[in-house]
């Protein structure tokens, strides 16, 4: 498989139609992130929101540190830390210690905030909020490289002499990514600073057309600042459902997908720039929404990761409830059994080893015969008769 060693996860906003129990719907995202961790998934990212009633968690490190204690293995990250909202000194503090708490299962995902609600009401403009996530990143990245005292100065924060009273757990730090969602400026401060990249425009459409261009800006802006870009820290956010058949998944979101869009999207949110009128309709045309059979949704990657023009590092399932409880979990755990092995390199040596053993099988197993004629003769006892014809003719029947 060209593509072994693909990580699969989640990016949980996570998105709750108004209406349901918030105290419930919590539960239920901490439910499903043991229910990934227990068939295999290897990243999920939590997102940190402050308005608009759908997108219900605050602060993304108190679910990962409570998530980190009902899992064993699954990396938790923010999906992302909103940076403008926050000192750089308290994010690079806050997640050192998860880094820590978690024996190096965390990682940091950074945006500039995705809701102008948010911002407005802590009176951040709109405008100026990419600068200040480049301004935050720039601190950061010096605080956790742990070599000397940082003191720098901007309009809305001030570090003087500052260092961290813990180093990173992790060696030389935690995974850092920047989200990118409409616009260039995600993949150039990634690029910028070397970090991992989220590509949240993938799963809008026409946005894995764009992945190769945005990509090679981000490698081009790494040049130039001397830093490396690994396609191992790129992250491809989509949509996706799995059935046992396209015509059962289909049914499944169609009614809860309707739901999301209209209420949240549309009547709340003005429907964003690039959201389409009919997201499901147009995202499974143009193949950045993948619902159906499992056969259907391991084609539906493969194409995917020919737009990124050399592959990347994991793909990521936007979390939603389009279909029943149910039905969710059944479908992240089809992906996991009969879709994630084909990216992982875990299928071909069961095959091969089955195939030699069906190849070979006279030459193999034959000899066995004379062996079981003889045991029964030692134990001076008769060939029952449902055995007689196969140690007579020699023949295997598997």
């Amino acid at each position: 498989m060209a593509h072994r060693g693909l990580r699969f996860g989640i990016f949980l906003a996570p998105f709750h139609r108004v209406g349901d129990n918030p105290t419930l719907s919590l539960g239920r995202d901490l439910e499903l992130i043991q229910w990934l961790d227990t068939l295999g998934y290897d990243e999920a990212w939590i997102g940190e929101h402050h308005s608009a009633g759908w997108e219900i968690i605050a602060s993304p490190e108190i679910f990962i540190a409570a998530a980190a204690e009902r899992t064993r293995h699954i990396m938790l990250g923010s999906g992302v830390t909103s940076l403008p909202y926050h000192h750089p000194l308290l994010v690079a503090q806050r997640f050192v210690q998860l880094d820590h708490m978690t024996r190096g299962r965390v990682m940091l995902g950074c945006g500039p905030g995705a809701l102008v609600s948010d911002a407005y009401m802590m009176g951040i403009q709109a405008e100026n909020q990419r600068k200040m996530m480049d301004e935050s990143l720039d601190a950061i990245t010096r605080l956790l490289a742990c070599e000397e005292p940082v003191t720098m100065k901007t309009d809305w924060f001030e570090l003087r002499d500052a260092r961290l009273h813990l180093a990173p757990y992790t060696y030389p730090h935690f995974p850092i990514a920047v989200a990118s969602a409409t616009t260039p400026s995600g993949v150039l401060a990634a690029g910028k600073y070397g970090l991992g990249l989220l590509s949240l425009g993938a799963g809008l459409p026409g946005g894995n057309a764009k992945l190769a261009t945005y990509w090679r800006q981000g490698e081009a802006e790494a040049a130039k600042h001397g830093k490396s870009f690994d396609r191992k820290g790129w992250r491809l956010v989509i949509n996706m459902h799995c059935a046992e058949d396209d015509d059962r998944a289909v049914h499944d979101v169609k009614h809860g997908e309707k739901i999301e869009t209209l209420s949240y999207f549309s009547e709340t949110l003005g429907r964003p720039p690039m959201r389409s009128e009919d997201p499901l309709r147009d995202g499974l045309k143009a193949g950045t929404t993948l619902v159906g059979s499992p056969e259907t949704i391991a084609q539906g990657i493969e194409r995917l990761l020919e737009h990124t023009e050399g592959g990347a590092g994991g793909v990521l399932f936007r979390a939603h409830e389009w279909a029943n409880r149910e039905d969710t979990l059944r479908s992240y755990e089809l992906f996991a059994r009969w879709v994630m092995p084909r990216f992982q390199g875990s299928l071909a040596m069961p095959a091969q080893s089955r195939e030699w053993c069906s190849e070979n099988r006279s030459g193999i197993f034959g000899p066995s015969m004379n062996a079981l004629r003889k045991a029964f003769v030692d134990a001076g006892q008769d060939v029952p008769d449902h055995m007689r014809m196969r140690l007579h003719t020699g023949k295997v029947e598997l």
